[in-house]
Order: C-alpha cells, then structure tokens, then sequence
C-alpha cells in the first residue's frame, strides 16, 4: 500500500468528481473500485459523499453547482496540483501565459481551491492544504495512479506549469514523431503532457476533458465509442488490480468504452494495462494496471 500524508508543492495531490447524481455516481464506482461512503451535508442543503478505501480518503463525489446541473454539463474529474501559496499561483499564472478560472477560495479550513488553465486549454486545480493534505493512498487498486494533460500546446504547457512550480522535465520520444512529457518533483516523474492529436485538433469538435469550466458533451451513447476520448484537458488514471475486469465491471455498472484495454495477452507484452472509460453521466476516467 503506497499511503500518504502530505504532497510537496507541484505533485499531484488530490481528485475529485462533480456530478448531477451523487447516489447513482456512488453506486457506479463502488461497483468498479469498491469504494464506500461516507455522506456530508453541502451548504445549500445537497450532500456529498467522501470515498474510501478502508480507512483511507482517496476522492470526494460531490454535487455539481446549480448553473452546471442547469446548462447540462456532464460530469467532470477534476485533478489538483499541490500549492504552497495558491494566492502566489493566482498572481504568477498570466505571467506564465495562463488563465485564471476560479479563486482562490477558502474551503472552511481544509484549504484553499484554485482551478486556472494553461496555454492550449485543460483545467487545473491547485490546492493550497489545511486540515486535508490529499489522497491517503496512492498507486494501488481503487486509488489515484496517474493524470495527464492533451493539450494542442504541449511545450507551452509545460514551460507553464515549469514557471509556476518548477517542475524538472523527462521528454519520450513517440513513434509518430511527437514527445510525452512527464513533470517531475524531486526526481519523481508527478503528471505526463501529451500532444493532442492533430486529426482531433477541430473546432466544430465538443470539448471532451473540460478545457473549460463548464464544457459540453454529446448527449447519449449512439456516437462512436472513441469519437470524443482525445479532447483538451486532463485525463485522471485510477489503479487496479486487472484492467480487463474493472472494464466488466463498469460496463455492467453502464459505463461506455473509450478507448479499449491495450495489449492482446502475450507474455512480451503488458496487456490490458490501460483503458480509458466514460461512466453514466459523462465522467471520463482510465483505469491502469498496478
């Protein structure tokens, strides 16, 4: 078990969902994680629920707010880099070419949220800690394993997010001739950022991942089950013990596929090792093998 109590500035620390259904997004995620719950009240009389692995916190489903609900968003993971100073975050973020979306703002006393996006689009949440730190597990089945960012301005994305947290670099060569990006701290490789595929780079094209606060998607399930899996924005990775049974099981649970377990099952290669999933009201998400 790989638990954790607190998050230098610049790792990825916490993930949450926003939904229009709490109880239907729990009963879904219990069904592919095994989560289970534990129910708060919202100041506006709604409730949220804290999931668990255990004794251990590893995300909050919470309700969405009345203009997305009204506006028919779908649902959105959000993923949140770790901050020292979210206001020093605030202030540096259009020097370093992005754009403040939200905040900053108290969350009681468990923090300070701030969500901003970099050149080229995807939100990103910054979270300052008080009382809450972030995920107590991390990179075991049921938890947060990974995050990356699609982006069509991978490079100025990544000196983005080096300006405001100094992150060191890894760069991989790709096959088709474009580089994954992994941010680091201290060594540690934290977050990838990918380029966006040029033939996915269109306009007339709904925003898939949330490169704005409140984005649409297609509404139902009749589209191709790729067609909307490679839009700007950050895309949050959950681990588990056998993708190819955590797909199963979310299917049956009413999730859509989109993009399907990599790997054919021979012994020279790691198959099955990631999917990525839409559940029953939009959100998208990929599970990975750990």
């Amino acid at each position: 078990m790989t638990g954790r109590t607190t998050f230098n500035a610049g790792e990825i620390c916490w993930t949450d969902l926003q939904t229009k259904d709490v109880e239907a997004a729990k009963a879904f995620y219990t069904a592919v994680f095994g989560w289970r719950y534990e129910d708060l009240p919202t100041p506006d009389g709604r409730s949220y629920a804290k999931a668990y692995l255990g004794d251990d916190l590893v995300t909050v489903i919470a309700p969405q707010n009345p203009q997305q609900e009204a506006s028919g968003t779908a649902a959105r993971w959000n993923i949140y880099f770790a901050a020292a100073d979210a206001g020093a975050i605030v202030e540096e973020t259009p020097h370093a070419g992005g754009t403040v979306e939200f905040g900053p703002e108290d969350v009681e006393d468990t923090g300070v949220m701030v969500f901003l996006a970099p050149p080229g689009g995807g939100t990103t949440g910054v979270w300052q800690p008080g009382t809450h730190t972030g995920v107590a597990r991390y990179n075991e089945p049921g938890a947060l394993a990974w995050a990356e960012l699609l982006t069509p301005e991978p490079q100025a994305a990544v000196a983005f997010f080096q300006q405001l947290f100094g992150h060191e670099v890894t760069e991989y060569p790709q096959d088709d001739g474009g580089t994954y990006t992994t941010l680091m701290v201290d060594g540690a490789e934290v977050a990838g950022i990918a380029p966006l595929p040029e033939e996915e780079q269109d306009e007339d094209e709904a925003e898939f991942w949330g490169a704005e606060p409140e984005y649409a998607v297609g509404k139902g399930d009749e589209a191709a089950p790729d067609e909307h899996a490679l839009q700007t924005g950050w895309q949050v990775y959950f681990g588990v013990s056998s993708v190819a049974e955590a797909v199963a099981s979310a299917v049956a649970a009413g999730a859509v596929v989109l993009i399907e377990p990599e790997g054919d099952g021979s012994a020279d290669e790691e198959a099955g090792s990631v999917a990525t999933l839409k559940d029953p009201q939009g959100g998208v998400f990929s599970v990975l093998e750990v």
